[in-house]
């Protein structure tokens, strides 16, 4: 390689490292300093005069501290009875068979009731008063109440990042081989037109947070770069995979702003996930221990990758009805058979991906952590067997720590991944000039020393720090939620994200046992590129900033919405209060179900 492009190579990487801090920097600020103020439904008036206001679609009633309207008075069980609005804008009451039941206007409730604005709400000996608001007077209050926060201005951001790859393009048209550098030239343009298509379409929608988009792109360019350095000729193919990524994203954010259709589907989601799997286990072939690669018409895929995208969205749909203990039970079998298919794939990274995932949203929905660690207890012994039964799993647990005990055997790629990443320094060695590419799996399992040794360990956790700044985005969004179906589905998905994340980096690091998963958006890989384009359609959705989400807003007005669908029956129940017969159903004490 000439000098003068040794040079040009060294004066990117300070660029790339200023380029990455003020990207990630103005997202952060962007994202995590927004004042903002949650959005109010209705409210319920009690006996001395005070309201509390109805800030999600799902409100739970009792004297709980961990209930959304705490009732302290009334002899109230810890859990009484919820409150439910669905998209159109329609409220039902829910009770929980605590004792003293739940009326409406005199009426008792033996399972659910529809609830009108100024109805009488009487729970035990409480009374309270429902106040509905329409859209209208929703978005008065809104904006009487909202105070501004600073957004940066996110069309500088993006042209930061633009700046960030152009760099990145430089830099490998330098190190590749001449007939490569087309394709390489193509692809980042493609990169860069796509983003920028994003941009300009989302803001003609009136979508006017892109941040979340724009840590994608990021992550999704760091990708670019690992495929151009150990794969130049699959360029093109690539960014197909992109384009296909992007539109699934673009695609599943539509389809999740209505909740309704949302929940028909759950159960299709559902059997697709387990026919996937159903046919890995059955058609797959053995590679490395695992069987994770599955062959359809030619075209190599990996369904544990599409498995992950239908479990967030059927496992949120069906623990929406937060009342419902039979739905928990239901999510615990469908994520058993998930987690023991994948034990048998000898995949046991992205089983533990699963079970993480299981473990975060049974405890969302429950509360209890007698109910996480009986699940861990069962795994741990699950977990037992698995070693004994997969020699090829316990080979990696045994490897764990003693890496640089057989350097040349059992911890090959630890030791060559762990050598790359400090060879790399803060700054890298420049794209397409590492060595790690030549090592099996660096693009995938090994790609964090891959990206550090090229690009630097300013990049390298750059990228770290865009699934971070995901994860704390999605926790500061939840307790404002919308709808209890958003909170779920953004948890778990970026939940499976931050697990992925750190099995890839520790495991690579032999800081814990390398299990062999990918890295979000980085890892070259077509299905886990898609995967993690659809789950951010999910971490999109529980955006509660105004004009952020793809959740839809009042720009639907509750009247037309009933009109359109007509009398949404809610999973075939009926509406209305009980018969009045002296009873509150089955009792369930004085707490009753929780």
């Amino acid at each position: 390689m000439p000098s003068y492009a040794s040079q040009i190579i060294q004066i990117t990487g300070y660029a790339r490292a200023v380029l990455t801090a003020l990207v990630l920097l103005r997202c952060a600020f962007s994202m995590l300093q927004e004042k903002y103020e949650p959005e109010i439904w209705g409210y319920l008036t009690l006996p001395g005069g005070e309201s509390r206001a109805l800030n999600h679609w799902e409100c739970i009633l009792g004297r709980s501290r961990s209930a959304d309207i705490q009732l302290t008075q009334g002899g109230l069980g810890r859990c009484h009875a919820v409150l439910q609005r669905s998209a159109r804008g329609r409220w039902t009451v829910y009770d929980l068979h605590c004792r003293g039941g739940t009326r409406v206007n005199g009426q008792l409730v033996r399972s659910h009731a529809r609830v009108r604005n100024g109805d009488e709400l009487q729970l035990n000996e409480m009374k309270l008063r429902f106040v509905d608001l329409s859209a209208a007077q929703r978005r008065t209050l809104q904006r009487r109440r909202s105070e501004p926060g600073k957004r940066y201005r996110q069309g500088l951001t993006l042209l930061l990042l633009t700046n960030f790859q152009l760099l990145l393009m430089l830099e490998h048209c330098l190190t590749a081989q001449s007939r490569y550098v087309p394709p390489i030239e193509i692809a980042f343009a493609i990169l860069m037109g796509l983003e920028w298509f994003c941009f300009f379409l989302f803001r003609s929608r009136d979508y006017k947070g892109y941040e979340v988009e724009t840590l994608a792109f990021f992550l999704s360019s760091v990708g670019l770069s690992v495929t151009a350095s150990s794969e130049p000729g699959g360029m093109l193919k690539a960014s197909a995979l992109l384009l296909m990524g992007v539109a699934v994203f673009t695609l599943l954010g539509w389809w999740l702003r209505d909740l309704r259709r949302v929940k028909l589907l759950r159960w299709p989601m559902a059997i697709c996930a387990l026919g996937l799997l159903g046919l890995n286990l059955l058609l797959s072939e053995e590679v490395f221990g695992a069987r994770n690669w599955l062959i359809i018409f030619g075209v190599s895929i990996q369904p544990s990758e599409l498995v992950k995208v239908a479990y967030v969205y059927a496992g949120a749909a069906t623990l929406n009805r937060i009342f419902r203990k039979r739905n928990l039970l239901l999510y615990i079998v469908f994520s058993a058979i998930i987690v023991c298919v994948m034990a048998l794939l000898g995949d046991f990274g992205t089983a533990l991906v699963f079970f993480t995932c299981f473990l975060v949203v049974s405890y969302m929905r429950s509360g209890s952590f007698a109910t996480v660690l009986l699940a861990v207890s069962g795994a741990s012994l699950a977990g037992m067997l698995v070693l004994t039964a997969k020699p090829y799993v316990a080979r990696r647990f045994a490897t764990w720590g003693h890496v640089w005990d057989d350097p040349l055997g059992a911890g090959y790629q630890q030791v060559r991944a762990m050598s790359a990443t400090a060879s790399g320094g803060l700054f890298g060695q420049g794209a397409g000039r590492g060595w790690l590419k030549s090592v099996a799996a660096a693009d995938t399992d090994l790609v964090f020393g891959m990206v550090a040794e090229e690009l630097g360990l300013v990049v390298a956790f750059g990228c770290l720090a865009a699934i971070i700044l995901l994860a704390l985005f999605t926790v500061r969004n939840a307790s404002a939620g919308r709808s209890s179906y958003y909170v779920i589905a953004a948890c778990a998905a970026v939940t499976i994200m931050m697990v992925q994340t750190s099995l890839n980096v520790f495991g690579s690091l032999d800081i814990l046992p390398f299990t062999g998963v990918t890295l979000p958006f980085v890892s070259r890989g077509g299905s886990s590129l898609i995967s993690c384009w659809a789950m951010l359609a999910y971490i999109k959705a529980g955006d509660t900033r105004q004009n952020a989400s793809f959740a839809l807003t009042d720009g639907l007005e509750d009247e037309e919405y009933g009109e359109e669908y007509g009398e949404y029956e809610d999973d075939g129940e009926e509406y209305g209060p009980g018969e009045e017969d002296g009873s509150a159903g089955d009792e369930g004490g004085e707490d009753g179900e929780e």
